[in-house]
């Protein structure tokens, strides 16, 4: 198979030559062109034809907003963004994915020396998981706030269980993904729901503000002790795990904790859904979306133990076929179902 190939765009001529360098590493990767700014990302795309563009920002001239949004339009394509670890730098981002970017990088610039190396291995994993994947132009509008609402009951019901907790766990390809399904539930959801996105520290804050103004029901991000309520929406923090606690018989409450630190992800899907298991057994609904690797998996396993009901995402509709692939081939989803009908599947279960 051909080595897939890579435009590096960022107006630090240090940032070109890390990027570059380490995709250099990876021999399934080679980096056929670099760019300054916006205006020669373009020039470039239509040039060399690219599989893959790694994407600053922040950048003179034309920024990476305006940059992706011409992209989109003039040749859409897999798009890495690059984003500096701040507050900023995450509305930035969140921006991004709406217009069409796949994924995104956090960059450390407290101690860029230092921090450039460590993302080294997440900069070469996203780039080969998104690399071959083919992607439509989109509109420049987010899912709408007015957008029309399911019917609490869609059909005939599936299942007779009472559904009082949804728990989703979702990684690449995720922020899109959500905007499509949860601005979809209805104000009066009768469940709660907790999601697991893998995000850094400083980003699910203003996603959950995002994904609250698209939806219906109350999304946000949640905090610590806080008790579970039905007809909202928690988003775990970045860089903490999110549990569900009874600490009375008819009373939930969010946990969140650095503890495991030996994960790979925190949040942790696993974490989350595990703790969903006890906290609800039989009244819950598994939900795993598009991510890399199989965070979810055992989480699911334990879910589906207690009586749990479980939806995987279909392998068409996902950025990456990880998380949802480790449950459909361990035999533990019930139902796997296209993006598009994800909303309508949550509905009728609960």
């Amino acid at each position: 198979m051909n080595p897939i190939k890579v435009l590096v765009v960022d107006d630090s001529a240090f940032m070109r030559k890390a990027i570059t360098s380490m995709i250099s590493s990876d021999p399934e990767l080679i980096v056929i062109g670099t760019a300054r700014d916006g205006f020669e990302a373009i020039e470039q795309v239509l040039k060399l034809k690219p599989d893959v563009v790694t994407l600053d920002v922040e950048m003179p001239r034309m920024g990476g907003l305006e940059t992706l949004r011409v992209l989109m339009e003039k040749s859409p394509l897999p798009v890495l963004m690059l984003s500096s670890l701040t507050t900023d730098g995450a509305k930035e981002t969140m921006k991004a994915l709406e217009l069409g970017a796949l994924d995104f990088v956090a960059k450390n610039l407290d101690d860029l020396s230092l921090n450039i190396l460590k993302i080294e291995q997440e900069i070469v994993s996203k780039i080969k998981a998104i690399g071959r994947k083919r992607v439509k132009s989109r509109p420049n509008v987010p899912t709408s706030p007015m957008a029309k609402e399911l019917p609490l009951f869609s059909g005939s019901r599936l299942y007779s269980n009472k559904v009082t907790l949804v728990a989703i766990g979702v990684s690449t390809g995720g922020p899109k993904a959500l905007q499509d399904v949860l601005p979809l539930l209805p104000k009066d959801f009768p469940a709660a729901v907790l999601v697991v996105q893998h995000m850094p520290k400083g980003f699910t804050g203003p996603f959950a503000e995002r994904l609250n103004q698209l939806s219906k029901m109350e999304i946000k991000e949640a905090e610590h002790g806080e008790v579970i309520r039905a007809g909202v929406g928690y988003i775990a923090p970045g860089g903490l795990h999110m549990r569900a606690v009874k600490k009375r018989v008819t009373e939930v409450n969010i946990e969140l904790s650095e503890q495991p630190t030996d994960l790979l992800h925190r949040p942790s899907a696993d974490v989350m859904m595990t703790s969903v298991a006890q906290s609800y057994a039989g009244r819950c609904l598994g939900v795993i979306m598009t991510g890399m690797g199989q965070d979810g998996l055992e989480g699911i396993r334990e879910m589906k133990k207690t009586g749990a009901k479980t939806l995987a995402q279909d392998e068409e509709s996902c950025i990456v076929y990880g998380m949802p692939k480790a449950v459909v081939d361990a035999g533990l989803a019930d139902k796997v179902v296209s993006l598009s009908s994800m909303a309508g599947e949550i509905v009728n279960m609960v």
